[in-house]
């Protein structure tokens, strides 16, 4: 099957540090090369072993290509073989140019491409997290291509720093400016995916920080980017915006998050048609996409209902 190919990165000439990895929880390598827009457009061909490869970084070359972007999903939705995870591409790009620009991290499935590309906005630690980018990878796996933005500027919160810090820190990051970088994201991965010959909307997804966002982009979204979004246990979220909202959101979080009361969320999605919250017994802040444990079955439950849910709303619909 033939991956999803997109059109060349704008400016005319970016910075790409490119890796292929084969396996989860690999830190992006610093391997870069120069594209130019003009006359490239990105693909990625890894040299596969013939057996499962190790937690190993696996390069390849960034070169010329002509595919077409699958619009249907091969195989179950509840399973991926083996081989189909090993085909997924992780690309490092810069979006923009000048105070405008901004790092963001492209997972893209090759083998199973479903032509379907989503909006991932991350926890306050940042695009570059291990967990963030294991989830995305994950979803990759079943045929989506996940597009990571930076949207603190190299500048994360980090679980070293004392809570005091956290407000100060966040002022460094205003709301005008990471709005931005979403815009800006959004706008480069709609305008590869159309060049790719898709017609389909963007879906969003978010945790914590970033799905608090989901509400304010949605309802500034006047030029109708998106299809649906699904929010895990958002934070400083204003419900005032959800009459705003047109399309269907799916929020997920546990009856314990602190930062994320359920009540609210219950309130959100039921002034916005389609809407659906999810809400898991016992469970705190961050447990789907942070779980504690590899069989943590609510972690991987919340996987899988925002698996089908992404499904319904971008490829079956």
């Amino acid at each position: 099957m033939a991956a999803l190919s997109f059109s060349p990165i704008r400016p005319s000439v970016e910075l790409v540090r490119f890796a292929s990895s084969l396996a989860t929880g690999v830190r992006p390598s610093s391997f870069s090369a120069c594209v130019s827009a003009s006359s490239r457009r990105l693909d990625c061909h890894p040299v596969l072993p013939t057996i499962r490869p190790k937690r190993e970084d696996g390069f390849c070359m960034v070169r010329a290509t002509t595919e077409q972007a699958l619009s249907d999903q091969s195989g179950s939705m509840d399973q991926v073989e083996e081989d189909v995870c090993e085909l997924v591409s992780r690309l490092e790009l810069t979006l923009g140019e000048g105070q405008d620009a901004a790092d963001a991290y492209l997972v893209k499935a090759m083998k199973n491409n479903n032509g379907a590309a989503i909006l991932l906005l991350t926890d306050v630690f940042g695009f570059n997290n291990n967990d963030t980018r294991d989830f995305a990878y994950r979803l990759s796996c079943f045929g989506y291509n996940v597009l990571v933005p930076d949207l603190f500027q190299g500048m994360p919160w980090t679980k070293d720093r004392p809570k005091s810090d956290f407000e100060n820190w966040r002022a460094k990051h205003p709301a005008e400016r990471v709005a931005k970088a979403i815009k800006t994201a959004a706008d480069w991965l709609t305008e590869e995916i159309t060049a790719a010959g898709v017609t389909k909307k963007l879906g969003l997804l978010g945790f914590c920080f970033g799905g608090g966002r989901i509400l304010e982009v949605l309802a500034k979204d006047s030029e109708q980017q998106y299809a649906t979004a699904v929010s895990f246990y958002p934070t400083r979220l204003d419900e005032t915006l959800a009459t705003r909202i047109s399309v269907p959101i799916l929020l997920i979080s546990g009856d314990k998050d602190e930062l994320c009361p359920s009540d609210k969320l219950r309130n959100i999605a039921g002034q916005i048609k389609g809407s659906e919250a999810r809400i898991y017994p016992g469970r705190g802040h961050a447990f789907a996409h942070c779980p504690t444990s590899d069989d943590d079955e609510d972690a991987e439950d919340a996987f899988v209902v925002m698996k089908a849910w992404f499904h319904e709303k971008l490829v079956s619909h």
